[in-house]
């Protein structure tokens, strides 16, 4: 091993437990460090991390995250970080902001690929442009078109966190947050507050880049399989450009409260229907400091044991006690300096605030003192080490998680090794189990029950507060432009225009040029393939994938939904739940959770719901999943056994607590996925697969839980509720119809064969026939709720209006998501976010707007899309786009995501051929076919349906400038 001559190696250490060489490296120069994973994980990660605590609300460090990849020194285009996204093959590419830090993390599998990020995104943090016009742009400006118009806000970050507040979960969770840290930086929103945005002077913006985004307050991270030499060449190129430098970013500790505090706020909420809750509690502990590796492993393992699962016994308290509806964000929020733990209820009376605060500290009382159930303990230190072994991200990169995970430590000065091992804490922790010792209960005792940093956040519903807001920010906006002679009217005047046009303005093709991106000849013109071995087993249809699994057995199951009536869809996600949290003949809910924390990897169900590839039919699946080490199958198999066969679908409490967490959980989510709410209510008159998904997870399941809720507590609609899942299992529950998948190391299979034989011979076996599902009328809608932005879809099954898909549709999508819409809807209009989406399914297409200021104008851009895309595309912006499209299909998965990938590839007959049939158009599209899709947008600009989430004034005031064209439906 040779180190770069411009670093220092600071330790060097084998983890058997990530399976990486890690290097701390510091630069000599600078005084920058770097943790250098080698492995061979093919998902390579670069991430580079800067200590930013904010002094204000200002949102400044979240402005800035988005303003650096506006250009730069290198790359002086308006958005290097959309040409990217336009054009790399990347796994992941993006920046967050966070209470005390700005992180910017890139991931490919292509080395060249991975150069390509690491440098445009160096050079952005280290070089920006950061224009006085780009900071108006991406955080806020006054806006007006004439000297006698009105002043507005505008600017993306803005309108992103006027979204996060119109989330009564989001406000509840930042207020939570705030108030146990009044007087360090954890007490302002490093997001941004709305009201405090307009306060943020360029100057002060410019200020906070000089300040904190230095080497010398820098933390760096590679990860995978590239060269660590070429690593620490391409940092020093930038880093050696500067001289270290002192940065004063420390967060300074909070001092403790000597006595709890209360704290009152509210949120906007329409005029409730009687007897409606619409109160949310929290109560929060702030702990202090830990950096023993065993302390912070206990307490993420109590955080489990708590709250974890539904029988968790703080969170079954909670929800047993009939106060509340479902459980707020809860557990352990531990990436501060000083971490937190919260709990509390939404959907409660307003005034039993008192009576949460004290069942919950009761709760935590009694266990402490009677002791925690040893079963459930069990079954969390399971659980944990489970995970801890199977290293399973998802799809978040591996690389990525580890960055994350040392991050705590290393950006205040603590070992970033302390968090990458785990046997030797996890060992001493079981061993003190083991022995007796009551770990957890002195843990409630020391950090919540004796802790009295601790508040207490009550926020209340206010049918006043939108409209009080709105009418606050004019009374600010008419304040300025009072106070503005007509020389500064019309610099407001100018400077709106010359933003408009400087947004208008395409880049110089020599400037994009410099953006560094693949050809054509670096791209695989075959698809990546996943190992299957199809067959049947006792009747079912049997698919296995041989893949290196780390010794774990992955199962899938899928139960055939179309045989379920349209009236009965509704229930679907109910069903789902009730399987694993209503107990089964054989033990209540409590036992059966503990009992699959302790065996297994995690049990569950979900549901998929999409139309077949090249036919009018819908494939509609249930899944069991599961996972266990071989030892644990026969149990894995044992537990699914008593659930699908004997669950207690007549356990009416649980029931009904589902049905309550299911319906806040979609009231307080609203704001955050709206976009998706639109769009699949307007997908429901498509195709008859979007639909039954609006049915049964969308406003009309919305709607029908509302109802359900108002008759199971009187005999005839519990007995009717009770029937429809009954009625359901009867019907879906089937081994003939059943299909397997098997995802493990080929050597388990073997053994694990026989077992899953016997367990298929002794499911039921039913001749239930698929039903009939149509869509809905198509209604332009607009759906209300108390928010400040708005959420526009516009489309329609491009299939009916003649259109025949290619690949060569991905590669027209790509230019028009990251050329078009981005600067129509996010840069021009100060919408967060603006995409079209098309299922080549289905032939579903739909634009979608995100925490959108604007409602007709967005309607508007939409329309002028097809003209847009009928001038074409340059050659350079054709190849980038085939780039980002291949790139879509070749993303990273680990094994357990291809075998279940492969599976839902069978189940929606997208075969083989199919997939490198549309891989090779993409790879051969051209400018005509990019200009064909035009064609067929023009005609959804004439027809398509539209469906609005937004304020009942700006749905209202949109139909009163376009003629009551939106149906109007109050959702909130």
């Amino acid at each position: 091993m040779s180190v770069h001559a411009a670093f220092d190696l600071v330790r060097d250490e084998t983890i058997p437990e990530i399976a990486s060489d890690v290097r701390l490296y510091r630069h000599k120069k600078t005084g920058a460090e770097v943790m250098s994973y080698i492995n061979d994980d093919e998902n390579k990660v670069f991430g580079i991390t800067f200590k930013t605590p904010p002094e204000d609300s200002t949102g400044v460090a979240h402005i800035l995250e988005h303003s650096v990849l506006c250009g730069s020194r290198k790359y002086p285009v308006k958005k290097p970080f959309v040409e990217l996204i336009k054009s790399s093959m990347n796994t992941f590419l993006n920046a967050m902001t966070f209470p005390d830090k700005t992180a910017y993390p890139v991931a490919s599998q292509n080395l060249q690929d991975f150069y390509n990020l690491v440098d445009v995104y160096l050079d952005a943090v280290f070089f920006p442009l950061i224009s006085e016009d780009t900071f108006r742009q991406e955080g806020w400006h006054y806006e007006a078109d004439g000297t006698q118009m009105p002043l507005a806000y505008k600017g993306v970050v803005f309108n992103e966190m006027k979204g996060a507040y119109s989330s009564p979960a989001a406000l509840l969770g930042k207020v939570s947050q705030l108030s146990l840290y009044p007087d360090n930086a954890y007490g302002v929103n490093s997001g941004g507050d709305p009201k405090a945005i307009p306060d943020l002077t360029y100057d002060y913006f410019k200020n906070f880049h000089r300040r904190f985004y230095h080497p010398s307050n820098a933390k760096i991270v590679f990860y995978g399989d590239d060269p660590e030499g070429r690593r620490l060449e391409m940092l020093d190129e930038y880093l050696s450009q500067f001289d270290a430098a002192p940065v004063d970013a420390t967060v300074k500790l909070q001092p403790r409260f000597h006595e709890p505090r209360h704290i009152e706020s509210t949120y906007a909420a329409t005029e409730a229907e009687p007897g409606k809750k619409t109160g949310m509690i929290t109560v929060n502990w702030m702990l202090d400091e830990i950096e023993d590796p065993e302390t912070v492993l206990a307490l993420n393992v109590l955080e489990h044991v708590l709250v974890g699962t539904p029988a968790a016994p703080l969170r079954k308290a909670l929800t047993d006690s009939g106060l509340g509806e479902g459980l707020t964000g809860s557990g352990l929020a531990d990436d501060l300096r000083q971490p937190y733990f919260t709990v509390g209820l939404k959907g409660i009376d307003e005034g039993d605030g008192g009576k949460v605060e004290t069942l919950v500290l009761d709760t935590l009382r009694k266990l402490a003192a009677d002791g925690i159930d040893p079963l459930t303990i069990e079954a969390s230190m399971n659980s944990f080490e489970f995970a801890l072994r199977e290293n399973n991200t998802g799809s978040f990169p591996r690389g990525m998680a580890l960055m994350f995970r040392t991050m705590k430590n290393w950006l205040h000065g603590g070992d970033p090794f302390d968090s990458l091992t785990y046997e030797k804490p996890l060992e001493a922790l079981k061993a003190r189990v083991a022995a007796g010792e009551p770990v957890f209960e002195t843990l409630v005792d020391r950090h919540l029950n004796s802790n009295t940093h601790r508040v207490t956040v009550l926020l209340r519903a206010d049918t006043t507060q939108a409209e009080r807001e709105v009418a606050e920010e004019r009374e600010r906006l008419d304040g300025v432009a009072e106070g503005l002679d007509e020389a500064g009217r019309e610099d407001i005047v100018e400077i709106t225009a010359k933003l408009k046009a400087l947004q208008d303005t395409a880049d110089p093709p020599e400037a994009l040029a410099k953006i560094p991106s693949l050809g054509l000849n670096d791209l695989d013109r075959v698809n990546k393939p996943i190992p299957i071995e199809r067959d049947t087993l006792a009747g079912a249809r049997l698919y296995t994938h041989p893949l290196p699994t780390n010794g774990v057995i992955y199962l899938d199951l899928a139960f055939d939904l179309r045989r379920v009536p349209a009236e009965l869809l509704p229930y679907l996600s109910l069903f789902s739940r009730a399987l694993f949290q209503t107990g089964t003949a054989r033990e209540d809910f409590v036992s059966l959770t503990q009992r699959i924390g302790r065996s297994t990897g995690g049990v569950g169900a979900s549901r998929s719901i999409s139309m077949m590839r090249d036919t009018a039919s819908v494939a509609a699946w249930l899944f069991i999943r599961g996972k266990a080490v071989p030892d644990k199958a026969d149990e894995l198999l044992a537990i699914i056994t008593d659930v699908l066969t004997s669950a207690n679908l007549d356990n009416r409490e649980r029931i009904k607590q589902m049905a309550l967490e299911e319906k806040a959980g979609f009231e307080s989510g609203i704001a955050g996925r709206g976009n998706g709410i639109a769009a699949g209510r307007l997908g429901a008159s498509l195709n008859p697969a979007s639909w039954a998904n609006e049915q049964s997870s969308g406003v009309s399941y919305l709607f029908f839980l509302r109802e359900l809720l108002k008759g199971i507590d009187n005999e005839e609609g519990w007995l009717r509720i009770k029937a429809a899942l009954y009625a359901i299992r009867d019907l879906v529950i089937d081994r003939q119809s059943m299909v397997l998948n098997v995802t493990s190391d080929a050597g388990l299979w073997n053994a694990f064969r026989p077992k899953l034989e016997g367990f298929v011979a002794a499911l039921p076996a039913s001749d239930a026939a698929p039903r009939l599902w149509l869509p809905s009328t198509p209604v332009n809608e607009g759906l209300t709720f108390p928010g400040q932005v708005n959420y526009v879809a516009k489309g329609a099954n491009l299939y009916t209006l003649g259109y025949e898909h290619t690949g060569a549709t991905a590669v027209a999508l790509r230019q028009l998501n990251t050329t078009y819409l981005w600067d129509k809807v996010r840069v021009q209009g100060g919408a967060y976010g603006g995409s079209a989406s098309f299922d080549p399914f289905s032939g579903g297409f739909v634009f979608t707007s995100y925490r959108d200021p604007n409602l007709l104008e967005t309607l508007a851009a939409y329309d002028g899309a097809a003209q847009w895309l009928k001038q074409g595309i340059g050659e350079q912006d054709l190849v980038r786009s085939i780039i980002g499209a291949i790139g879509a299909i070749d993303t990273y998965r680990l094994p357990d995501a291809k075998g279940f990938t492969s599976l839902m590839w069978e189940l929606t007959g997208n075969t083989d051929e199919n997939r490198q049939v549309r891989r090779e158009q993409i790879l051969d599209a051209t400018t005509t076919d990019v200009s064909r899709f035009a064609d067929v947008l023009g005609e959804v600009a004439r027809a398509g349906q539209i469906v609005v989430l937004g304020s009942e004034t700006a749905i209202k005031t949109a139909n009163q400038e376009r003629g009551g064209f939106l149906s109007v439906t109050k959702v909130l």
